[in-house]
Order: C-alpha cells, then sequence, then structure tokens
C-alpha cells in the first residue's frame, strides 16, 4: 500500500484479476491534483507512473460515451466528469456494482448489451419511405427528446434490483431505449415492441424502486419512460380486447 503524502489526494482503487485467482483487495495510491483534476485524470496518472497494470476503461473523456462508468465514493458516477475537488481528498473507486470483473475497474457488458439488442434500438417503419428525410413536427419530437440522451453507460442496470434478482430481466437501460422507439412517430410496429416487453422478464418486472434514476449520471430518468410504457402496453391490451375502443 502506498504512503500518502500528505500534499495529495488518497485514491483506493478495487483491484481484482479472476485470471490469477485470489480474492479482491484494495490498494491505494496517492495523486497530485489541481482543482480541474477529474478522477479518470487521476486514474491515468497512476496507470503512467506507478503502476501500468491497472486496468479501466475509457474512451470520448467528455461524458458522452459512458465507457468510464464507476461506483466512485458509494454513487454511480462517470470517472471523465467527476472532479476530485467535487468528491473529497480520499476516493474510493470500485467497478460498476453487481457485474461480472474482466480486470480491476472492467466489468463484463455482454449480457447488458444483448438486451439491449432485444429490443430493436431503431426505427422500424410500415409506410414508404419518403424520398428525402422524414419530417417531424416539433410536437413529436419532443415526445423523444430525454430518451435519446441515454448514453448507455449501464449504471441504472448496475444500480437495478430487479437487475441483481432476476438475470433475464431487461433492465431500466433496455426498457428506455424501447419507449424512445414505441414513442418514435417513425415508427409502425408498436404492439410487436410490446408483445417483446410484455414477457415475463420485461416491462413487468420494473417495481418501480427508482434506483435507476438516481443512479443516471446524465440526470435522466429511466422509471418515468417505464411508467409511460406500461400505461401504454395497457392501453394496446383494452384496445384489442374491447373493439370499440379501437
Amino acid at each position: 500500500m502506498t504512503k500518502r503524502n500528505k500534499d495529495g489526494v488518497a485514491l483506493t482503487v478495487l483491484r481484482y484479476d479472476p485470471r490469477k485467482g485470489g480474492d479482491p483487495y484494495y490498494q491505494t495510491f496517492t495523486v497530485t491534483a489541481t482543482k480541474d483534476t477529474t478522477v479518470l485524470d487521476a486514474l491515468f496518472r497512476i496507470l503512467e507512473t506507478q503502476d501500468y497494470s491497472l486496468a479501466f476503461r475509457y474512451s470520448c473523456r467528455s461524458a458522452v460515451c459512458g465507457s468510464c462508468a464507476m461506483f466512485i465514493n458509494g454513487r454511480h458516477r462517470l470517472a471523465c466528469s467527476t472532479l476530485i475537488s467535487q468528491v473529497g481528498r480520499e476516493i474510493i473507486v470500485h467497478p460498476l456494482p453487481h457485474l461480472p470483473i474482466i480486470k480491476d475497474l472492467v466489468v463484463d457488458l455482454t449480457l447488458f448489451f444483448e438486451k439491449y439488442e432485444v429490443v430493436k434500438p431503431y426505427v422500424v417503419p410500415t409506410r414508404p419511405l419518403p424520398g428525402k428525410e422524414w419530417i417531424q413536427s416539433p410536437k413529436e419530437r419532443s415526445r423523444i427528446n430525454d430518451s435519446t440522451d441515454c448514453i448507455m453507460c449501464a449504471a441504472c442496470y448496475s444500480s437495478c434490483p430487479s437487475v441483481w434478482t432476476g438475470k433475464k430481466y431487461l433492465g431500466p437501460a433496455a426498457l428506455l431505449w424501447a419507449y424512445r422507439f414505441a414513442a418514435d412517430s417513425r415508427d409502425g410496429v408498436l404492439r410487436d415492441r410490446l408483445g417483446v416487453l410484455g414477457l415475463e422478464d420485461g416491462l413487468w418486472r420494473c417495481h418501480t424502486i427508482f434506483n435507476c434514476t438516481e443512479a443516471c449520471p446524465k440526470s435522466l430518468n429511466p422509471a418515468r419512460f417505464i411508467e409511460s410504457l406500461k400505461r401504454t402496453a395497457t392501453k394496446e391490451t383494452l384496445k384489442a380486447r374491447i373493439p370499440f375502443l379501437s
């Protein structure tokens, strides 16, 4: 364990490499930081000057790609947008909880993305395609505005107790994207989408716990989109059973 310099920041990282066996352990590093230093900057300083074996993900460094989502001082955060000056001079960094660890702060997101694919995250038009662009009115676009800001960081997925206890549950991120395309005025397969979401491990396994909303680093509200989908699914079910409502 590295001794802490009184002028530095103590950054403690959960270390684990399943290939080597053994138990996870904490390792503390001392790094210098200014008011503009992010947690990701600090991890790079450790990698470059103290321990080249430290593993973590990153890409855009602009809070757009979601790659550097981690559990920092007890909260889901993006390392690239989390300033050390915001979280204090003693920082503990874990990988996203409840996901298989590949190495150190890198988790296996295979199942997360497989569930994303299940909801068909793309527009499926049933009308003839226009010659140029498909025009949407401001009102039509407003229905999907916030949902398009999801960066697929998996923070909501990691935070969801329904995911922890039901490994087949689609999870809040996939359901948010299901809403995004179900609500799109250009899409024409709403009932097909709801058929997939209505399965045992779909929409109704969400128990509205709101962990996903609290965990989202982009301040989205996945629970609100899921509730909207539930209302839509109920209305469509009634239409199918009661012809005069169609």
